[in-house]
């Protein structure tokens, strides 16, 4: 049995190179469900060659420039500051045992390759350990919107506004009060998002993630209602908790947790600006493996190996990822009153 296992698992197929291409394509293949994040297409993946990121940050401004006389001295910016930020990228490894009775003898029902169906053993392992790290990516990538990056012990890993030195600007609504001027303050918020991106203009639109008890008073107030309730009519076929417009901003129920683990803090909204060049990102640090000293960093690797005895074979998964918003601020939190 160990010489079968050794044959099998020292084929090309299964070398870190063919197993980590392997579990790229199962992240984007059709049976695989994308989180809402991964979906909107927020944040930029970027690889890294090096296991911290170092942000160096321009605190320049826009000024007005005075007119001079003709032929006198020209106007010379001030050399802008700089500030240097060093951010260790998180290590996520992940490992699952493929234990030898599981492809003893296994063949798919019409064929006679072994390798196939042994493939398709490890795939299917494979499958449930990307969906395991999406979803935790899911988390880290909400938790930047948030400002603040947890583990999956909600430990923190990062409070970007901390890092940043910045404060989280936050807005009070008021849901219980059919007089509130929700309108008012959502134009607050909005000039809030715009006045911490500093004069950026021509970005798509201003989105909402919503907790559900969030979501679901704000769409009851009596100055929404109205709105929702035309395009309800309007839009049968849509679940408008997917994308609901008011007052030039996208709003959307977000309901992701895993184990009863919310991933938007209870009873809060988060607003944020979409269509900002290098706004959002996600850093990638190589993987621990000899094969990836000196190498941009990936999304996800895999790689395996025979357990003791031959008793099997590990499968080892890992993600280096550190999603990062690099204004903090612009990311405006709503509260219930």
């Amino acid at each position: 049995m160990p010489d079968l296992l050794t044959d099998v698992f020292g084929a090309d197929a299964f070398s870190a190179m063919s197993l980590t291409s392997a579990i790229e394509i199962l992240g984007d293949s059709d049976n695989y469900a994308p989180t809402r994040l991964k979906k909107m297409g927020l944040f930029v993946d970027k690889g890294v060659p090096t296991t911290a990121i170092a942000l160096e940050e321009r605190a320049g401004t826009l000024v007005l420039l005075p007119t001079v006389r003709r032929g006198g001295p020209a106007n010379v910016p001030e050399a802008a500051k700089r500030t240097m930020r060093t951010l260790t990228v998180p290590h996520i490894p992940y490992e699952d045992l493929i234990l030898a009775d599981a492809i003893l003898n296994v063949r798919k029902f019409g064929q006679t390759n072994q390798l196939e169906s042994i493939a398709s053993v490890v795939n299917d392992r494979l499958l449930t350990m990307r969906r395991d790290h999406e979803v935790t990516l899911e988390r880290l990538k909400v938790g930047a919107l948030q400002g603040l990056i947890l583990d999956a012990d909600d430990s923190t890993i990062y409070s970007l506004f901390d890092e940043f030195e910045v404060t989280e600007l936050t807005h009070s609504f008021i849901f219980t009060v059919a007089t509130t001027n929700i309108n008012a303050v959502l134009l607050a918020v909005k000039r809030d998002v715009e006045r911490a991106l500093g004069g950026v203009v021509g970005f798509d639109h201003i989105h909402c993630l919503a907790d559900p008890t969030w979501f679901a008073a704000f769409i009851d107030h009596d100055r929404v209602k109205s709105a929702w309730n035309y395009y309800n009519a309007h839009l049968q076929s849509k679940d408008l908790r997917q994308g609901f417009e008011y007052c030039g901003i996208v709003f959307e129920e977000y309901a992701g947790l895993v184990n009863s683990k919310a991933f938007i803090k209870a009873s809060t909204a988060r607003f944020f600006p979409v269509g900002v060049p290098g706004l959002f990102t996600t850093y990638y640090g190589p993987a621990d493996f000899v094969e990836a000293v000196g190498t941009i960093g990936l999304p996800i690797y895999a790689k395996q190996e025979l357990a003791p005895l031959g008793r099997g074979v590990k499968l080892h998964v890992q993600s280096n990822p550190l999603p990062l918003c690099h204004r903090p601020e612009c990311c405006v939190e709503g509260t219930m009153a």
